[in-house]
């Protein structure tokens, strides 16, 4: 008898061990963000269509990931950040967010190594220097997405990623200086307030602006701020060029609309007449809108960041539930917002 009660009781004491192992290797899963009610999305990319997020997120389970991007003061990328936290509920995703310098952002691709996520979707401050951090993501097994942050020309079969989703900067500035040609037949001289140097947006809208603008364009002077896209540095710029070239500028052309806010600030505070510059921005956010409303912006590029995250969480539900995409280049469209056009579009909510 007194076998057969311990022999029940070890069997007992093993059942035990058991169910505590399992719940040891069991990883504990972070909290969700609370997600709101995702107001009504943009049109999505031309070149894929839009998936059924609820359906897909059935498949594999919660996609869990990491929104990493470039300091939250830039107020383009913390409007990107309230996106993903609002809309990862509809694709059944938890993403944390990360912003911050070129550092931060290295930090940030080995913690989500660390905590075995899902995916990363990245702007970053410098595509180069996070190149290492990628390969080893990727080589993790961790799904690499570009939020309107697009790989080097050379690099486009070659960089650590699995899909781009954002705007064509290139084609912003071609827009942009197509637009300037057809207002100033005659030709016109124009300075350029370049974004954050070595930013591949700004590199884009650079080369797309001369590759737009007619050959009576003529340029002035061109420079780029240093930090990530401060106000304060455009305005700087711009004081610059007009103890230059005071009456000579007709045209600015702004890399992002609140560089341009500098920009009108400097002309408002000096003796030339706002009236007679021609400043274009890009971003379409709230304060271009303001702008071309108040009649000192000529034309704000208007990108859909909303778009950018719905495209982005689609691509990325879609690799993660072990399906395919169309192609790793997914182009987000572009309004260009004028006093004309400015209520063909909603306003925007950054």
């Amino acid at each position: 008898m007194k076998k057969r009660v311990l022999a029940i009781l070890f069997a007992l004491v093993l059942m035990v061990g058991v169910v505590a192992a399992c719940a040891d290797d069991t990883p504990a899963a972070p909290a969700p963000a609370p997600a709101a009610d995702a107001p009504a999305a943009d049109a999505p990319a031309a070149d894929t269509p839009a998936a059924d997020p609820p359906p897909a997120a059935a498949a594999g389970g919660t996609m869990r990931g990491i929104f990493i991007t470039q300091d939250l003061s830039n107020a383009s990328q913390a409007f990107s950040a309230k996106l993903f936290e609002e809309l990862m509920g509809d694709f059944d995703a938890e993403i944390i967010i990360a912003g911050g310098d070129v550092a931060d952002n290295i930090a940030s691709i080995e913690r989500a190594i660390a905590d075995g996520l899902d995916v990363i979707f990245t702007n970053p401050n410098d595509t180069e220097s996070v190149i290492p951090a990628l390969e080893r993501a990727r080589e993790a097994g961790i799904i690499v997405g570009l939020f309107s942050h697009e790989p080097p020309e050379d690099m486009i079969d070659t960089f650590p990623y699995d899909f781009f989703a954002g705007s064509d900067d290139a084609l912003g500035g071609i827009q942009a200086g197509e637009f300037v040609s057809q207002n100033f037949p005659n030709g016109a001289n124009f300075v350029e307030v370049g974004g954050q140097a070595g930013h591949i947006a700004a590199i884009k809208r650079n080369e797309g602006f001369r590759e737009g603008i007619a050959a009576n364009i003529v340029e002035l002077d061109s420079k780029f701020v240093p930090g990530p896209w401060p106000a304060a540095e455009a305005r700087s710029i711009m004081e610059d060029f007009i103890v230059m070239y005071g009456d000579e500028i007709d045209i600015v052309w702004c890399h992002w609309d609140n560089g341009a806010s500098g920009v009108i600030e400097a002309v408002l505070a000096s003796d030339l007449d706002i009236a007679d510059i021609f400043i274009i921005g890009v971003d379409g956010n709230s304060v271009g809108y303001q702008q071309v409303k108040d009649g000192v912006q000529a034309l704000s590029v208007g990108q859909s960041f909303r778009g950018m995250a719905l495209k982005s969480l689609e691509l990325a539900r879609t690799i993660f539930d072990g399906g395919s995409i169309a192609t790793k280049m997914n182009w987000v469209p572009l309004d260009m917002v004028t006093i004309d056009t400015l209520d063909d579009f909603p306003w925007p909510e950054w």
